[in-house]
């Protein structure tokens, strides 16, 4: 790695490379050589996009501890899921410390991450006060442990991998460690849930306008082309889609229930606690759920659940109505998301 040469008087990015330089050395003083090359080009890449004031305000032996400690937490990882941990470091056990309580995640590259994770910091009532996250391509072998680093990202060999270290208000108590470890593995579930499924969510999007086409309900024609080209707007990047599930409208003891009915996508997966008739609809009065066999086709609404990706904010709630040949109901399928900000600023 070719050395970089700060003369007296350079500016800030000239000042934090020479830290990044000093780094590396001291990479190359503490390691063995075999392990040295990879763990000063680990250095190098992991604080190249770091705001040079970020750098100062820390000693170097800190910058140093930071860098290994994720290092050598990332030499294994297996994709799939998120890897993390929340810790408060300790020179005697961790080889340096910080007046803050830290955060260290490996995972896939994904959108969202760094703003879902700074919302539910904020959510827990923490303060974040530094951010590292660089994205590195990453080689591994068979058994998932690292085995080089990309220099270019164009580089044929290996895999975009996010590492995100962030430092926030300390805490001590056991119980707030564990909280903001388990706020922060569900809300980078979610995420990854979200963008994994947003080619299949947009994809339903689409379906459902063909399958209104196809069995339409008994309203106005001008009606229906309106609540065609609102789907079909959604589609066309307007809507951020978290989540969609599909329900059945039935009648269980005289009265009209929704039922989950597949798996659900994104946000809306759905898993063992997931109660099989919506909650939200069985709540409503009975003259409000008799609508749900009037034949117009959209509910928009607002959820009373708030995102937990991207942004902050009840999510948007978008419910279809799904009919049969003869334009009979047959249930919902309901999207939740955020609007862009481009459809905010659209002109209706």
């Amino acid at each position: 790695m070719a050395k970089k040469n700060p003369k007296q008087g350079a500016g800030p990015d000239t000042q934090a490379g020479a830290l990044i330089d000093q780094i590396a050395d001291t990479v190359r003083a503490k390691l063995p050589p075999e392990q040295a090359i990879e763990a000063a080009e680990f250095a190098d890449q992991y604080y190249a996009q770091v705001a040079p004031e970020d750098l100062a305000e820390r000693a170097l032996p800190d910058l140093y501890g930071a860098a290994m400690s994720h290092w050598h937490f990332a030499r294994t990882f297996a994709g799939g899921a998120a890897k993390l941990r929340v810790y408060n470091p300790r020179l005697d056990e961790h080889g340096w410390h910080s007046t803050h309580t830290i955060i260290e995640i490996v995972n896939d590259d994904m959108p969202f991450l760094v703003d879902s994770i700074t919302m539910e910091v904020n959510r827990q009532g923490l303060t974040m006060h530094l951010i590292v996250h660089p994205v590195l391509k990453v080689r591994r072998d068979a058994e998932h442990r690292l085995v080089g680093l990309a220099r270019e990202r164009n580089e044929a060999e290996g895999r975009f991998e996010s590492l995100i270290h962030v430092e926030v208000d300390r805490r001590t108590d056991p119980k707030r460690l564990a909280e903001l470890h388990e706020g922060l593995t569900r809300i980078l579930a979610d995420v990854r849930a979200a963008v994994e499924d947003w080619k299949p969510m947009r994809q339903a999007v689409i379906d459902t306008a063909a399958q209104l086409r196809k069995n339409s309900p008994a309203i106005a024609p001008e009606d229906l082309a309106e609540d065609l080209a609102f789907l079909e707007w959604l589609a066309d990047d307007n809507f951020t889609l978290l989540g969609q599930r599909d329900y059945d409208l039935v009648t269980e003891n005289g009265e009209d229930t929704l039922r989950v009915s597949g798996g659900g996508l994104g946000i809306l997966r759905v898993g063992a606690d997931t109660a099989a008739a919506s909650t939200s609809f069985a709540a409503l009065p009975a003259e409000v759920r008799a609508l749900a066999r009037d034949p117009r086709v959209l509910l928009l609404t607002k959820s009373n659940a708030r995102s937990t990706v991207h942004r902050p904010g009840y999510l948007d709630y978008i419910g279809v109505k799904r009919f049969d040949a003869k334009g009979q109901v047959l249930g919902e399928r309901r999207f939740v998301g955020l609007y862009t900000s481009t459809a905010y600023n659209a002109s209706t």
